[in-house]
């Protein structure tokens, strides 16, 4: 069995490849994708080559981790029938390839205990459940953001949820073209934002010299939270964190019931992932997709239809 994948060569290098698949088991199920989406964050560092060590890591590779597909296959201990659509956090089935993180292909065999069943209605924009339950679990590590920097989707969801849970957050966006498109938020230029202080605030912005201007915003024995994916180290002066007694909390991956907990909101209507993906392209055309994905402001998520590959 085999798929069609993209191939990270090596730095600024795809290609669309045919590769071998391993053989499932019972525990496996063979998923044929529907749609794979291109994080700004994790895959553009993989991109550029400016990705920092990290398991798996090495080219050629598969990247993607934000995966909906419906199930070919199911083995007899998977826990899944066939024809159910499903969310894949990526996978490691290639051969001759590292799988970081494996899920911009056609077809993947994954353990079913990887796979989250989803239904129907939410089709494609399932592929933002990896990004939801990053935002979710960065809020359940402490309180609300009174204040999150950074308006992509990421930010976006981050604010939906607080609002979800009974937030009232305010967003900052350097970028004039992303402040639109809030909905129950307030999103301001922090240029020009009037200087609040803020006892919450999470970053998702990438940005590895904010760190100060955020202690400057900060309230007394306030929490900034880093929720963004961070290339190069992070640094600040210490007196004005030392003023504040500033806590830094770092988010980490997300965890399965964070994916359980986004994927029971989105159901019940309490999260909305609508209005975040502005962009699709064929695989064939993953060159000119990535590249959008990375660098047209007006394109939130990027996703690619892998349907007529099957």
């Amino acid at each position: 069995m085999d798929s069609i994948a993209i191939v990270l060569e090596k730095p600024r290098q795809l290609a669309l490849s045919h590769l071998r698949l391993r053989a499932p088991s019972d525990e496996d199920v063979v998923v044929d994708v529907e749609w794979s989406g291109i994080s700004t964050g994790t895959e553009r560092l993989l991109w550029s080559g400016r990705m920092p060590p990290f398991p798996g890591m090495g080219y050629p590779l598969v990247p993607g981790y934000e995966t909906v597909g419906r199930v070919a296959a199911a083995g007899s201990a998977s826990g899944h029938e066939t024809g159910v659509r499903v969310f894949v956090p990526g996978a490691r089935c290639f051969s001759d390839v590292n799988a970081l993180f494996g899920g911009a292909a056609s077809r993947l065999v994954v353990p079913g205990n990887r796979i989250v069943e989803i239904g129907d209605e939410i089709g494609e924009q399932g592929i933002l459940l990896a990004l939801a339950a990053t935002a979710y679990h960065a809020i359940k590590g402490g309180s609300l953001p009174d204040l999150i920097v950074g308006h992509g989707v990421l930010g976006r969801l981050l604010a939906r949820l607080t609002l979800a849970l009974g937030g009232n957050p305010i967003v900052w966006e350097t970028n004039p073209d992303r402040r639109t498109g809030s909905s129950g938020y307030q999103v301001e230029d922090p240029s020009s934002e009037p200087a609040r202080r803020y006892s919450s605030v999470y970053d998702v912005s990438g940005s590895c010299s904010i760190i100060d201007k955020l202690i400057e915003r900060l309230a007394p024995r306030g929490e900034i939270v880093l929720a963004g994916f961070y290339a190069d180290p992070i640094s600040f002066a210490f007196p004005g964190a030392f003023m504040k007694e500033a806590r830094l909390r770092v988010a980490a991956e997300w965890q399965p019931d964070d994916l359980v907990a986004v994927k029971g909101l989105v159901e019940t209507g309490r999260l909305s992932l609508a209005s975040l993906i502005t962009h699709r392209h064929q695989p064939e055309h993953a060159q000119a997709a990535y590249l959008t994905a990375f660098e047209d402001p007006a394109c939130l998520k990027m996703i690619l239809d892998w349907r007529t590959c099957q």
